[in-house]
């Protein structure tokens, strides 16, 4: 019976941990028939599938649509304002990114721009993605004369590379490096043909590593394991999926891939029992800070917090853009010098004000005071004024700097009343 009640736990646990993992991906893709061919969409759910993940995606693939034809394209547009994506995905004409950089800067980059900032207004918690493409198995022969880099596969290869890259790079977008992957595999694994007998358009194997590709992408998870298959064999499949794994996950930076992730992160420094805190988060605008003891949070972004008694805290630092966010976690150890602990107190026969103040101080107490006396964080004086003998008095603290200090009022008749006093 005991076995059997540890057994269950073990899969109980092991179930959860399962679900945890599994994750859910809203996809809208933009393109043309380099999508829509043996439903790459379709392929990359059944992968999704397959690891315990989906995808829910739509598309608008008009075939050879180019991107100037889908900033104003009613399906594309539509699609776009449904908003909800996590993802959009952008893919040009398979030949336009191949072009000169001058053309490309024309004819390509202020319509790819132009749909991101779509995109972006619609989906402010989503990311766009593109779709870097394929050159032709033997180059674009049509336009080799015009511009004959791009005469071979490898020449056309790069500028397809180069421009998606650079669409990435200034749209803060993503990338998912099919092209790079179709070369990997042109390069070591000629005998899989991924091309369509047009030798442009993709094959089954094309299509299954493009999804490969982009499930490694956008769930930054290894698509290694995948029991669907497809049309392939299972050698072909497997091989597949591990160049999209080593393209993708080996080099995320080099696609921009986490580059625009929330990533909550500080440092600090102590003055006795003053904290100075800096935030050093990632893409972060709007904070909430945690300092362990009890004390009510922060906002600031880069705020300095006071702490009553020594002791070690637990200082938590949440950092958020309004959809994602991060959190960081640092055990602070505070000590206060003994001249000012031993002094630390509260009591409800001392009113002061304003607290914080910037130069003068108003004091009321209950009893007669003697004295007035104003210390530092470490115990040296600053200002001692005698023979009172009032329960009223304005402090003068012009003269002092900026900081965390002591107050110390010692009625005639009774015991030395401290608070802590912050001159601004």
């Amino acid at each position: 019976m005991s076995y059997k009640i540890f057994s269950t736990s073990i899969f109980l646990i092991f179930l959860s941990i399962t679900l945890l993992a599994q994750s859910s991906k809203k996809v809208f893709f933009i393109g043309n028939s380099y999508i829509y061919v043996n439903s790459m969409p379709s392929i990359l759910n059944s992968i999704a599938n397959s690891k315990n993940d989906t995808i829910i995606y739509s598309s608008s693939t008009p075939g050879g649509a180019q991107l100037i034809q889908h900033v104003s394209n009613t399906a594309t547009l539509n699609g776009i304002r449904q908003g909800n994506w996590d993802f959009v995905v952008i893919q040009e004409q398979s030949q336009k990114p191949s072009f000169s950089p001058g053309q490309v800067a024309n004819d390509v980059l202020p319509y790819a721009q132009q749909l991101n900032d779509t995109i972006e207004k619609y989906n402010p918690c989503g990311e766009t993605a593109f779709f870097m493409t394929w050159g032709r198995k033997n180059g674009d022969q049509s336009n080799c004369a015009v511009y004959p880099p791009i005469c071979t596969y490898d020449g056309m290869q790069e500028r397809l590379r180069s421009s998606y890259l650079l669409m990435s790079q200034q749209n803060n977008a993503i990338c998912s490096p099919v092209g790079a992957a179709w070369k990997v595999v042109r390069d070591s694994f000629p005998n899989i043909n991924l091309y369509n007998a047009d030798e442009s358009h993709p094959s089954y194997a094309g299509s299954y590593l493009a999804a490969c590709t982009f499930y490694a992408t956008l769930f930054r998870k290894s698509p290694v394991g995948s029991a669907f298959y497809g049309n392939l064999s299972a050698t072909d499949a497997l091989t597949l999926q591990n160049i999209a794994a080593l393209v993708v996950l080996d080099s995320m930076t080099n696609w921009f891939i986490g580059n625009y992730d929330i990533h909550a992160d500080f440092t600090y420094s102590t003055l006795s029992d003053s904290v100075s805190f800096t935030n050093n988060s990632s893409n972060g605008t709007t904070y909430i800070w945690d300092f362990g003891d009890n004390s009510p949070s922060s906002t600031d972004a880069n705020p300095t917090h006071v702490y009553d008694s020594s002791g070690n805290y637990f200082v938590t630092l949440i950092s958020s853009d309004g959809c994602d966010r991060d959190t960081m976690v640092q055990n602070i150890s505070i000590s206060i010098p003994t001249t000012a602990s031993q002094i630390l107190q509260t009591t409800k026969k001392l009113t002061y004000y304003p607290n914080p103040t910037t130069n003068k101080l108003n004091i009321e107490c209950k009893e007669t005071i003697d004295y007035v006396r104003i210390i530092n964080s470490v115990g040296a004086e600053i200002t001692y004024i005698n023979n009172i003998n009032s329960n009223k008095y304005i402090l003068d603290l012009s003269i002092a700097k900026e900081g965390i200090y002591y107050l110390m009022v010692k009625p005639i008749n009774g015991e030395i009343i401290l608070n802590k006093l912050i001159l601004l």
